[in-house]
């Protein structure tokens, strides 16, 4: 694949916000031109999940482009539920790296927070199979079966799943762009209340609003995307053969590690899919970052603590940091490009090579990006 860069990127603070869905847009596109030194796109790819049940808005690629100011620049909209974000990189990448474009803006936010939970969580439901939706399944209760699976057939532990949330609140609370801005203990979230047996409330992520963008280029920068894959999964959980590992995951990174041309043994830290605490130890194993079986024990031990040898969700991840949905995928990419270029902060981990890992739906629709620093 010809190089395709990323001159600048930019998000706002993730949490609950009362500005408007086009502002937090908006803020986080112009950030992320401006750190690219550009006054303008050729063109826009904009990720959101569901504007129309959330803020109200349709035709939204050509909404959020004329909210910015660059009503006249093309646009167009990528949907692929929860992992949008990353859907939408890819597209711009494509956009680059088939010479379409030499510049393009690649933005993704949403706006929940100012409906109620339940409303909130019956949209998101939405992107799970309708026969299993008919019957009353939810993206936590069917989160909490893959999670007793795990514990049942993987031998994965409480203690283990909770640590993952330990350590990215407490990476969330050096993250001034985070939801969340103070640490957790395991007794907390050992005792926080039940939402999905065996999931309880401080396993899961906030419903978060807030935007992040990155301009991608083809003149060189100091961050080069090195690869980039999607894989695809049953969209009904009862046609998997085995729900303790995502097969959409496995096949994005496949993809991804193949156009980089090299494996994880690369990889120096991690932003990956903690929509459940969980779902960071099923990657983890998946992406290849550990060995099979060995998440839970490397995350007690803190191999993925911010000074552990793969630091994982040094952002605080979608436990911490929060989780805008169709922002992400691109949050974390965003990130990735202030750890490479030593825009950490409190946080800072070092390294050359990141891996951004998103989860659309209840794992059918995945991406893995890997993003290198320019040596």
């Amino acid at each position: 694949m010809p190089n395709v860069w990323i001159a600048g990127a930019g998000m706002t603070r993730v949490g609950r916000r009362s500005e408007p869905l086009g502002d937090l847009m908006a803020d986080a596109a112009h950030a992320a031109l401006a750190a690219a030194g550009r006054e303008r796109p050729d063109f826009i790819i904009v990720a959101t999940m569901n504007p129309e049940e959330f803020v109200g808005d349709g035709n939204f690629a050509s909404n959020i482009a004329t909210y910015m100011g660059f009503a006249e620049t093309p646009a167009l909209r990528v949907e692929t539920a929860t992992s949008s974000g990353a859907a939408a990189l890819y597209a711009g990448v494509a956009q680059v790296a088939a010479s379409l474009h030499r510049t393009v803006l690649v933005v993704g936010g949403e706006k929940m927070t100012h409906l109620p939970t339940p409303r909130v969580s019956e949209i998101i439901g939405r992107s799970i199979d309708p026969y299993e939706r008919a019957y009353g399944a939810t993206m936590p209760a069917l989160a909490g079966l893959v999670t007793r699976a795990l514990m049942a057939r993987r031998g994965v532990g409480v203690r283990e799943i909770a640590q993952v949330a330990v350590k990215n609140h407490a990476n969330a609370a050096r993250n001034p762009y985070a939801h969340f801005q103070k640490p957790v203990t395991l007794d907390e979230v050992m005792e926080s209340r039940m939402v999905a047996d065996p999931l309880r409330l401080l396993h899961c992520c906030p419903i978060s609003d807030g935007a992040a963008a990155v301009v991608l280029t083809a003149e060189r920068s100091a961050v080069r995307v090195a690869g980039i894959g999607q894989g695809a999964d049953a969209l009904a959980v009862r046609h998997r053969a085995d729900v303790t590992h995502f097969r959409a995951t496995r096949d994005a990174a496949r993809a991804a590690f193949a156009m980089a041309g090299f494996g994880p043994a690369r990889v120096d830290f991690a932003e990956i899919h903690d929509a459940f605490a969980p779902f960071e130890l099923i990657s983890l194993e998946d992406l290849g970052l550990v060995p099979p079986g060995k998440a839970g024990r490397a995350t007690l031990d803190g191999e993925t603590a911010l000074d552990g040898r793969l630091p994982v969700n040094p952002s605080g991840g979608l436990k911490g940091r929060g989780h805008p949905l169709a922002a992400t995928g691109l949050a974390q990419v965003v990130e990735c490009v202030w750890q490479l270029t030593g825009r950490g902060g409190e946080r800072q981990v070092s390294g050359k090579v990141a891996l951004a890992h998103s989860i659309g739906g209840l794992a059918t629709n995945n991406w893995v990006t890997i993003v290198e620093a320019e040596r």
